[in-house]
């Protein structure tokens, strides 16, 4: 029976159970003290012997168990794993059951319009249809701004995305539609192939259209092309591709994207002509031209923006401060962009002031268009991160609230929703969509319970288009701009994370400075793909070069912490515990060794040839007659032999395990050896590897790792492995991992069953025994540094 505790009074409580005590005081410290529990009492039950203990401490009684003695006394079930086959032929197997789960998860909307709640939801989603619509029209006036498009094709992705995403998505709180850093990043592939100045992109169907129907037709074809690649991977099912961009990198990524948005608005804000940039350094480009015209600042424009700005940031952050209070927010940039209007509109600031307005607004659709194949080949690259960061962006989104609301979403089913939304919309010229947080935040937050509220929204935005868009006409671009601006609070605030990142996680804050500053210098695409590489060279690191410790048990327990950590530790002379934190591949199998050698302080290859050189000229000096058996052992007899060259010739058979076959005696490597031979010493006689966190192995690191056991073990040094799992051990017995040097029995199923193994083996010295191993000339009977095998029989064990 096995019983932990923490009592300090062991040795006395062991003499008074008849327990032995010939051991030395550390051996019972360590052997008792963790196998007695006192104060515990027994009562006998129907069910046997029941140990009674504190709530506080736990009992354990088994027998100690190597995995192979675990695997004897405890059946395992019987388990068919399925193959690569069986997955094939499961996936592609259609009953009544799957058409009809397959079914609810592809139109979710059957799913919450079943339990939608009439009286209690939806006057909710009616007033957070409204408001949420009087925002999007809003922001996708001033987002289009942002594609270098006209205003109404914001519009658009404010009405089509939504309706397809009404009955395909999953979230019941997202508000669909047009999002800045998407938008930011569709314009620079539209000012790339149309620019404001100089030849456009040789494309076959934009010749004899305008600037700005040529750059209607390349967005809503990239729009086309980014709902292609979404549907795809989401009929794929790799709609797990999002946890490869961690918060860090999104963060970073955002705030560029803002700080972008920012500088691409002050054209708006200070009214001056500026030519569109795209590709590395742009942001540069669009400081030098803004600041270059900067003694041409529009006055009336500046002044509009900067009163806009300062009320909307204002009540804002009243809005924020007494959301509690409030019943739904104030919708100041709805309310703004009215008072703007009439403005506007009263004084002419179009004709009399030189101020950009918003200007025409049809008052109805386009028809449908087929998209230009042409302008797939020429965006393809740019499409696919937009289609990722489209989708992580809004699935971020949709989590936040998916937790907070307590339902389910579907990450594959999403990307299919926004696949099938810019289809749709790219077919109606519509602006690449997504979400924001900003408008999401308005539905939520209004009292929307599903996408009622998003299909009222878009109801609104289609009254507006098709009715009152003309009202919009006189509005101010800058007005446009100054929201758009205002709006960016919220991802410029990220940067506040660094300091943080830098005092918690530095690999994390290089990912975040590393994915912002190249996302501001190369651009948003080439920033995102250096961030991404940067972020999984990190894990590369984390995993290649982890912390590997030192462990040493915590005195009283049967627990193993890092020896640099911890005061009252106990560590068991000559046994050296060795933890791996990480799984063991072809990239770090020698990162590994390099920390093993450092940790035991030696390098047993080194020893083993050392130790085969040794026995290679004893023999040789056996041979010659220079050095004699006798009954203290071997003694130089003649002049004293001449220290010569070692051959290396051979250096294969110096790998080889010492071998005594040939030699009337064993040699005590651990004893002063005679004619000068020396032979660097080995203080440890067992090394445990705690694999506890080992993961996985590959072939190429199996095969270094048998390379280094098998070091240790020709050296005479234990080796234990503990708490691996049973799939790599199966996977080691498949691979011909053990053999007749490395044995199954050197795995044990926890870290302690093994420290008690060793020190049953291997129980520590008393202290006239401590003297006697370090000055062997002085040990009664026995001052010989080599031993005779008749003593010791065929198997010759090496005397510590």
């Amino acid at each position: 029976m096995v019983v932990h505790t923490t009592d300090n009074s062991t040795v006395q409580k062991c003499h008074q159970h008849g327990l032995s005590s010939n051991k030395s005081s550390l051996w019972m410290h360590f052997q008792f003290q963790t196998h007695f529990i006192p104060n515990t009492t027994e009562s006998l039950t129907s069910g046997g012997l029941k140990m009674r203990t504190p709530v506080d401490q736990y009992v354990v009684s088994r027998p100690l168990y190597t995995e192979d003695s675990f695997t004897e006394n405890h059946e395992k079930v019987e388990r068919k794993h399925k193959t690569t086959l069986d997955h094939v032929k499961q996936y592609f197997t259609c009953d009544s059951k799957r058409v009809k789960n397959a079914a609810l998860s592809l139109v979710p909307i059957v799913g919450w319009m079943k339990m939608y709640r009439v009286k209690e939801w939806l006057l909710g989603d009616i007033v957070s249809g409204v408001s949420t619509g009087l925002v999007a029209i809003l922001q996708g006036l001033a987002y289009s701004l942002l594609a270098s498009l006209p205003a109404w094709y914001g519009l658009y992705a404010a009405f089509f995305p939504v309706i397809i995403y009404f009955f395909l998505g999953t979230s019941r709180h997202i508000s669909v539609g047009a999002f800045p850093v998407l938008s930011l990043m569709v314009g620079a592939v539209v000012t790339r192939m149309v620019p404001d100045g100089g030849p456009t992109v040789n494309i076959t169907g934009l010749e004899g259209l305008s600037i700005d129907d040529q750059r209607a037709m390349v967005s809503a074809s990239l729009t086309f092309l980014i709902g292609i690649f979404q549907l795809g991977m989401g009929l794929l099912q790799v709609g797990f591709v999002v946890i490869y961009l961690s918060d860090t990198l999104v963060s970073g990524f955002t705030t560029a994207a803002a700080v972008h948005i920012l500088i691409s608005q002050l054209k708006f804000i200070f009214g001056l002509s500026v030519p569109g940039f795209s590709g590395p350094l742009a942001i540069i480009y669009i400081l030098e031209s803004i600041f270059t015209q900067i003694t041409s600042t529009n006055i009336h424009d500046l002044v509009t923006a900067i009163v806009v700005m300062v009320v909307v940031f204002a009540v804002k952050e009243i809005n924020e401060r007494f959301k509690s209070k409030l019943p739904v927010p104030i919708p100041i940039e709805v309310i703004m962009t009215i008072i703007a209007c009439g403005v506007s509109y009263a004084f002419n600031f179009k004709d009399n002031h030189g101020v950009d307005v918003v200007g025409l607004i049809p008052d109805s659709f386009e028809t449908p268009v087929a998209p230009n194949i042409e302008v797939f080949k020429e965006t393809a690259v740019d499409a696919f991160p937009m289609a990722i960061v489209g989708f992580a962006i809004s699935f971020a989104v949709a989590k936040v609230y998916a937790v907070k609301h307590d339902y389910v979403i579907d990450g594959n089913q999403e990307l299919i929703a926004f696949g099938v939304s810019n289809i749709f919309g790219g077919a109606f010229k519509s602006l690449a969509s997504s979400t924001a947080l900003s408008r999401s935040a308005v539905q939520e937050s209004t009292g929307g319970k599903t996408q009622i509220a998003g299909i009222l929204s878009a109801i609104i935005v289609l009254i507006v288009t098709l009715a009152i868009g003309f009202l919009l006409e006189p509005l101010p671009k800058s007005v446009l701009g100054a929201v758009v601006i205002v709006n960016l609070k919220g991802m410029l605030m990220q940067m506040r994370e660094v300091p943080y990142l830098w005092k918690k996680d530095r690999l994390d804050c290089i990912i975040w400075i590393v994915t912002f500053l190249a996302s501001i210098f190369l651009g948003l695409d080439l920033g995102l793909a250096v961030g991404l590489g940067v972020e999984l060279l990190a894990v590369v690191f984390r995993t290649q070069f982890p912390r590997c410790s030192v462990l040493a048990n915590i005195s009283g327990t049967d627990i193993y912490r890092d020896r640099k950590d911890y005061i009252n530790i106990y560590e068991p002379e000559g046994v050296k515990i060795f933890r791996i934190p990480a799984p063991i591949f072809f990239a770090n199998i020698d990162f590994f060794r390099g920390k093993l050698l450092d940790a035991v302080g030696f390098n047993p290859l080194r020893i083993l040839r050392k130790r085969n050189k040794a026995l290679r000229k004893i023999r040789k000096l056996i041979k010659k007659g220079e050095l004699s058996v006798t009954i203290k052992g071997l003694q130089v007899t003649g002049s004293y032999p001449i220290e010569e060259s070692e051959d290396e010739t051979n250096t294969e058979e110096l790998d080889q395990p010492v071998d005594f076959s040939d030699l009337p005696v064993q040699v005590n490597w651990r004893a002063e050896l005679p004619a000068n031979i020396s032979v660097p010493p080995v203080d440890i006689h067992s090394l445990v590897l705690d694999f506890s966190a080992v993961s996985f192995i590959d072939i190429s690191a199996l095969k270094g790792l048998k390379t280094a056991l098998k070091e240790f073990i020709r050296i005479d040094v234990e080796i234990y492995i503990v708490a691996c799992d049973p799939y790599i051990i199966e996977k080691l017995k498949s691979c011909s991992f053990f053999d007749h040097e490395i044995k199954t029995s050197i795995f044990f199923v926890t870290l302690h069953d093994a420290m008690l193994h060793i020190l049953e083996r291997h129980p520590p010295l008393s202290v006239s025994e401590k003297v006697y191993n370090n000055y062997p000339d002085k040990m009664p009977n026995s001052s010989s540094n080599l031993r005779s095998r008749e003593k010791i029989g065929k198997e010759p064990e090496t005397k510590f």
